[in-house]
């Protein structure tokens, strides 16, 4: 089982039932990342154009027909970061930076091959966001990333223009010690083993053959 299969206890994660001071029974310090400000934007663009490398297989036929990109990691990569703050109201920032975002790009050769690239998305952020005071411990600007391409045109030269559907995630963090009220540690359940009962259909064989009964 897990914490959320046929689990019994008061020790573990989900809804509240009753009086949620009952159980409290200390004050905790947990590292995490504090999350200031964050905000997201999603967007079609069109005629984005991106470079395939790293091909598999390597050498392809030309010219390649797209089938389709996504991108392979959440985490967006963050460059040109600029920060400035507010005069009118200094504990805003304006955040501009460009985010790379790889993507795998799923092509047919001219044989009839299938195959597949890397390839980076660059996209261009401007946005105001909370941004904490200075401190001994710095704040950090992440970005999350989400990319699909259902539509593209091979241009040539390993170049696709496509038609993107991205979803971008910035956020403001700085890593803290947090005290918060517990209700102490989770009990970890036993795991419930898959099983695919291959014999199944084996047992559940009469034990012996019907009898044929005449009409």
């Amino acid at each position: 089982m897990s914490f959320f299969t046929n689990y019994k206890s008061d020790k573990y994660p989900g809804p509240i039932s009753g009086n949620p001071l009952n159980g409290l029974c200390e004050k905790a310090c947990i590292q995490v990342k504090k999350v200031f400000d964050a905000c997201i934007r999603q967007v079609t663009q069109e005629n984005v154009y991106v470079t395939v490398f790293k091909q598999m297989p390597a050498n392809p036929a030309y010219p390649l027909t797209f089938i389709s990109a996504k991108s392979t990691s959440p985490k967006g990569i963050i460059t040109c970061l600029d920060i400035d703050r507010l005069s009118d109201k200094p504990q805003f920032a304006r955040v501009r930076a460009e985010i790379n975002v790889p993507i795998e790009v799923l092509y047919v050769d001219a044989n009839g091959v299938e195959g597949k690239g890397d390839a980076v998305l660059t996209l261009n952020e401007d946005v105001i966001l909370f941004v904490p005071q200075p401190s001994i411990v710095p704040f950090e600007v992440e970005c999350v990333t989400n990319a699909i391409a259902p539509e593209g045109v091979y241009s040539g030269q390993n170049n696709f223009s496509l038609t993107v559907c991205i979803s971008v995630l910035l956020k403001v963090v700085v890593e803290v010690e947090l005290l918060v009220p517990t209700y102490g540690y989770c009990t970890i359940p036993p795991c419930q083993q898959f099983d695919q009962e291959l014999c199944a259909s084996y047992f559940e064989l009469p034990l012996y053959p019907d009898i044929p009964r005449p009409h």
